[in-house]
């Protein structure tokens, strides 16, 4: 199943994009958040799918949320491609980098990237994204680990890399959770519907022009171990979002200038949709 969420900040209602049509998933939730997920929401929907009860919507001309409401956390892995360690110019991690970012720098797939004040090096990151649907708790391997994803989400992990890397104080959130630095969407994609996580297909591109292209094959941990990994140390809730780190062709890689007003950044992972975002200053 694809999920969505439709209409203006803070007013988005639930949908489910399925074959062409959209159907309309109000009277069965409220929206698409932590509550739904915990609540069996996803086996409701696959039900009332099947039974031909819900209604059709137009959702032509409407803005698109990002498809999972108020996540509670936004785990981040950093430098779990090789080849983006190597550009970096840091040694591959033995163990998984984990950050946060903010809850609130979620926003849609095609909303307004705010530049921050003072800003010199805002930069891109496209990501496969996992979105909880089970408790994750000290799991006993990562086999156990994927029967707690609700689905799969596209992702730019926006990153001031001064305020990140020289501004920091020796954490990086300074450089992660700027208003407005975690496009998500435009679905949350079942598991059902990714024949493989480890074999997804990474793009990006500034302006038109193409800046990464990858696959998740290349991750140094996979999905699985992550999610096993982050359990050891913290409870994963329905509703998280883990980010699980970007490939090569980042601005921080020297190659590509930083992001600059009007700018057009778009992502795209294969089955999960794409991005279109325009930067913007911080007004």
């Amino acid at each position: 199943m694809k999920l969505m969420r439709v209409g203006a900040p803070g007013a988005e209602r639930p949908v489910l994009f399925a074959g062409d049509r959209h159907h309309d998933l109000s009277a069965l939730t409220g929206d698409i958040d932590p509550a739904f997920l915990a609540g069996g929401g996803l086996d409701r929907v696959r039900a009332a799918h099947a039974a031909g009860e819900l209604p059709e919507t137009d959702v032509a001309g409407l803005r698109v949320g990002a498809p999972i409401a108020r996540p509670g956390v936004v785990v981040c892995i950093g430098v779990n491609f090789a080849a983006h360690a190597d550009e970096s110019g840091v040694t591959p991690p033995e163990r998984p980098i984990v950050f946060y970012k903010a809850p609130n720098t979620v926003i849609g797939p095609t909303d307004d990237v705010f530049i921050p004040r003072g800003s010199t090096k805002t930069d891109w990151e496209v990501e496969l994204a996992v979105v909880i649907g089970t408790r994750a708790r000290y799991l006993d391997s990562p086999a156990d680990a994927l029967a707690h994803v609700a689905g799969f989400v596209a992702s730019n992990d926006i990153s001031e890399r001064a305020f990140q890397l020289e501004q920091s104080g020796g954490q990086w959130s300074k450089g992660k959770s700027c208003e407005t630095f975690q496009p998500l969407g435009p679905w949350l994609v079942t598991p059902d519907e990714v024949p493989d996580v480890n074999t997804m297909g990474l793009r990006s591109w500034v302006n038109g022009e193409v800046r990464q292209d990858s696959s998740t094959a290349d991750m140094i941990f996979d999905v699985a171990t992550l999610i096993w990994h982050l359990s050891q140390y913290t409870v994963l809730d329905p509703g998280d979002v883990v980010n699980t780190g970007t490939p090569p062709g980042v601005a921080l890689s020297g190659r590509f200038p930083y992001l600059a007003d009007g700018d057009v950044v778009e992502v795209e992972v294969d089955g999960l949709g794409r991005q279109r975002n325009v930067c913007r200053p911080a007004p």
